[in-house]
C-alpha cells in the first residue's frame, strides 16, 4: 500500500474570534490546510509561531488532537495572532485583526525538513513570497493568493508553485478562467480558482476542469475555501484524476460549512482586542518576514 503524502504548511496562524458569542476557535489559512489535508489523507506537519497564552494553546492543542506535527511550532513572547469575525446570513466577514508573532521566516531546521515533504504549503497571509525560491527548490509549492489577483503579484509568485488557488467568489465564468490561466501562463503547473457557491475549476497541462459546489444549508463558510484547496492538493500529489478531486473538494468544502469555525474547537474567547487593526492596515503595513539575505 502507497504511503500517504506529506504536507508541510507553513506561516499564518490565528484565533478567529467570534466576539458576538464570546467564542473563538483555532485558525488561519496554513493551520487550516494543516488539519484538512490530514483529514483528506495525507501526514500534515505545521511550522509557525504561538505564544503561550490561551489562544496559542488552543491552537497548539487542537493540532495536536488532529495528528498534526507540531515538532517546529515556535512558541514566542507577545501575543498569538487573532481575527475578529462576524457571521451575517452564515457567511463569515472579517472585521479586523493583529497578526502578530504569526509571521516568521523558516529556520535553517525549517528548510531542513522540507525535502522531507511532498509539498509546502503557505500564501499571501504568511507573507513568506521571498522564500519560494528556496522552497521551490526542496519541494513543491502550494500557494493561495486568495483574493488577490494582480497580475503583478501573480507573476512574481506563479513560477515557484505546482499549485497556485485563488478565491474568486462573484466572479463570472469567464473571469475566472482567465485568472486560471493567467497564473497557469505565468509559470504554475495547476491553477485553482474557487467561486463560492458556483463551484470551482482546476487548470493544468491537461486541460480545464470544472465542478459544481455541493448544496448545503451552511452554519458558517469560514474555512471552506482552505477545504478545497488542502484537498485539491493532496489529490493532485496522489495523481488522482481532476474530476475526482474536485468532486471529493466540493463534498469537504460542504461538510465545512456545517461547522462552527473553520474545524471547531471553540473556547471562551480570551484575547486582548485593543490592537486591532482593519484589515486594510494590516495589508499596509505589515513588514514581511526577513528575505533569506537579511537571515
Amino acid at each position: 500500500m502507497p504511503r500517504p503524502v506529506k504536507i508541510l504548511a507553513f506561516g499564518d496562524n490565528v484565533v478567529d474570534c467570534y466576539r458576538g458569542e464570546n467564542l473563538m476557535f483555532p485558525g488561519g489559512n496554513c493551520v487550516n490546510h494543516a488539519v484538512f489535508a490530514h483529514r483528506a489523507g495525507a501526514e500534515t506537519a505545521y511550522v509557525g509561531a504561538v505564544c503561550d497564552d490561551d489562544a496559542g494553546r488552543l491552537i497548539r492543542d487542537a493540532l495536536i488532537k488532529e495528528d498534526v506535527d507540531v515538532t517546529s511550532l515556535r512558541i514566542e513572547p507577545g501575543r498569538t495572532a487573532y481575527c475578529v469575525i462576524e457571521t451575517q446570513d452564515g457567511d463569515r466577514v472579517f472585521v479586523g485583526a493583529n497578526l502578530s508573532v504569526s509571521i516568521i521566516a523558516p529556520s535553517q531546521a525549517d528548510l531542513a525538513r522540507l525535502p522531507h515533504f511532498d509539498a509546502v504549503h503557505t500564501g499571501r497571509s504568511s507573507h513568506v513570497d521571498a522564500w519560494l525560491p528556496r522552497f521551490a527548490e526542496a519541494t513543491k509549492v502550494s500557494y493561495d493568493l486568495a483574493t488577490v489577483h494582480d497580475a503583478e503579484r501573480i507573476a512574481r509568485v506563479a513560477p515557484h508553485c505546482f499549485l497556485i488557488a485563488f478565491s474568486a467568489g462573484g466572479t463570472s465564468r469567464e473571469e475566472a478562467l482567465a485568472l486560471a490561466q493567467s497564473a497557469r501562463a505565468a509559470g504554475a503547473r495547476w491553477s485553482l480558482v474557487t467561486r463560492g457557491i458556483e463551484g470551482a475549476l482546476l487548470a493544468g497541462e491537461a486541460g480545464v476542469f470544472e465542478a459544481p459546489a455541493q448544496p448545503v444549508d451552511a452554519v458558517d463558510t469560514l474555512g471552506a475555501g482552505d477545504t478545497h484547496i488542502a484537498n485539491v492538493l493532496v489529490g493532485l500529489l496522489d495523481n488522482r484524476h481532476p474530476e475526482t478531486i474536485l468532486r471529493e473538494a466540493a463534498d469537504a468544502a460542504a461538510r465545512t460549512c456545517l461547522t462552527r469555525g473553520a474545524f471547531g474547537y471553540a473556547a471562551t474567547m480570551n484575547v486582548d482586542l485593543s490592537q486591532m487593526m482593519s484589515l486594510e492596515e494590516i495589508y499596509r503595513t505589515t513588514r514581511a518576514a526577513n528575505a533569506p539575505e537579511e537571515i
